[in-house]
């Protein structure tokens, strides 16, 4: 039911609370923006279009162009809850991008955020 909720919240309406989270830590938009097109594969007029058209969190995920393959290395908390041990695949590709934005806040370098 909780997850129902959060597949169904738009996009848009989360993408800011991102932006400020890293902002807070002095850190940019721009990498935002790069571990989100690194994580879905959206590229950058993709991804705009995807925050104006006010798609869900589901539709988000379910329009990605290719989710990275690199994505299963991402490892850790996020919420208390092991990133790599969620089940359900959608909740797991949203912790992945909660998990990216939280390293970028933490000022964690591009290259080992990007698992290269």
């Amino acid at each position: 039911m909780v997850n129902d909720r959060v597949f169904k919240m738009p996009f848009s309406k989360i993408y800011p609370m991102y932006i400020q989270k890293v902002e807070r830590k002095n850190h940019t938009k721009a990498e935002v923006d790069q571990v989100i097109e690194w994580l879905t594969g959206y590229d950058e007029t993709l991804l705009q279009k995807q925050i104006a058209s006010d798609v869900t969190m589901q539709e988000f995920y379910d329009q990605a162009p290719k989710m990275n393959p690199n994505a299963k290395l991402i490892t850790g908390v996020i919420c208390g809850i092991r990133v790599e041990n969620i089940e359900d695949p959608l909740m797991q590709k949203l912790r992945y991008l909660d998990k990216l934005v939280d390293e970028v806040a933490k000022g964690k370098s591009m290259d080992k955020i990007l698992r290269k």
